[in-house]
């Protein structure tokens, strides 16, 4: 069944990870991507390796990185630095409903591929610039990284042993926080103004920043600061509002338990073998227990200990106190319940290259996701968007292949 945006086509000019995981959303959700690349070389993240996947002849291919979020999308290369590369993508502009670029403020305005430039002949387009700091304030001219942005931004500030535990110090998340929620915050901004554009027919430019979404994903740790006036600190793996919530010491290993009310802490308490904890008058309830977490935690660390993860996770199930393990990635894929899921994806392109992925976790009853364009190899549609697009006949499209303007049109 079709996508919900099956009806919307996307021109992609971003590069790296923010714009690529918008534009690959998109696609996801329907949309004809178009991703406009460098001749020659392409994303940069196509050699951000290893590991690589193996092309046809064995030799290496995409970095896997490129493969994490360029699923669904038309490859087209075309040399944006000659006047010639510049009117093929306006002409495509005029021809898409959603922009997405991540260049430096103003960057793209000496190409006339900026906003302004664009809407003149297209009202409707919706332009989302993504960039480190956004389009006005003092850093706007400021190139950002999500490492740097999530210094900026706080979260590092909350992340890691606290102060006077080994290893501690400030900490960055596994995974490019910033740039993965503005790529999100982007499809949501685009979404809206979609809707927008179909009640007025009017388009706009969607200004988006690594910095302002890495604050807005601080929440609730924002708002205690906001409410309370104290400024969060690094508290390893607990949680500054809700006392059990943590990670434990097991007989084997280590086990998660996230205490959410007053019974599960009751029921815990029993299970592990100190009943009198649960009716403690310091911790009877969430308030006392974050109150007294120094004096609690460390009497639950002790009983914890007297079990392994797996027969805790059997008992703490069978009463349905929350918990789990810390799996490794190679178990998150091997988990019967991400198995079931249909979390992993395998696709291949027209040469036999297997690309792998991980599946979108929307899960719509009327318009399931379709998962049947792999990740584009570097111009694999260049002629086919030139003639289906624009409608340049082969003629037309050698020429501009002579000239250097676009790159061959790799059909693996």
């Amino acid at each position: 069944m079709a996508g919900p945006l099956t009806n919307i086509r996307v021109l992609d000019l971003s590069r790296i990870l923010a714009g690529p995981w918008a534009s690959q959303t998109l696609a996801d959700l329907g949309a004809d991507v178009i991703k406009v690349e460098r001749p020659g070389s392409g994303d940069d993240t196509r050699a951000w390796g290893p590991p690589f996947v193996d092309g046809p002849d064995g030799e290496p291919g995409d970095a896997a990185y490129f493969l994490s979020t360029n699923r669904g999308k038309r490859s087209i290369t075309i040399d944006m630095a000659v006047p010639e590369g510049q009117d093929l993508i306006r002409q495509l502009a005029q021809k898409s409903d959603v922009v997405i670029e991540n260049f430096k403020v103003g960057g793209l305005k000496k190409y006339g591929l900026d906003y302004d430039s664009l809407k003149t002949d297209h009202a409707g387009i919706i332009y989302c610039s993504i960039t480190g700091f956004g389009q006005d304030g003092p850093y706007a001219a400021r190139a950002g990284y999500d490492f740097m942005i999530q210094g900026m931004g706080g979260i590092m500030s909350i992340t890691g042993q606290p102060d006077g535990a080994p290893g501690a110090e400030p900490m960055k998340s596994g995974m490019a926080f910033a740039d993965i929620f503005t790529g999100l915050y982007s499809v949501i901004g685009i979404l809206g103004a979609l809707q927008h554009r179909d009640k007025t027919g009017q388009g706009q430019h969607i200004d988006m920043a690594l910095l302002d979404a890495q604050v807005a994903v601080l929440g609730n740790q924002a708002l205690n600061y906001l409410v309370g006036g104290t400024v969060p600190t690094r508290l390893g793996n607990a949680h500054p509002n809700i006392v059990p919530y943590q990670t434990f010491a097991t007989g084997d290993g280590h086990i998660i338990i996230a205490i959410g009310n007053d019974r599960q802490f009751r029921t815990f308490c029993a299970l592990a073998g100190v009943p009198e904890l649960g009716k403690d008058e310091r911790f009877m309830d969430n308030r006392s227990r974050v109150n007294n977490r120094d004096v609690l935690v460390p009497l639950l660390v002790q009983a914890v200990k007297m079990k392994t993860t797996a027969e805790w996770i059997d008992i703490l199930e069978e009463e349905a106190v929350p918990c789990g393990p810390i799996n490794s990635i190679d178990q998150v894929f091997a988990d019967p319940q991400v198995v079931a899921r249909g979390l992993q994806l395998s696709m291949q392109r027209a040469d036999g290259t297997q690309t792998p992925g991980v599946a979108n976790p929307i899960r719509y009853s009327q318009t399931p996701i379709d998962y049947t364009r792999p990740v584009p190899a570097l111009g694999s549609s260049t002629d086919e968007v030139l003639g289906q697009v624009l409608g340049l006949d082969a003629a037309q499209i050698t020429a501009l292949q002579s000239s250097g303007v676009v790159g061959p049109s790799n059909q693996s």
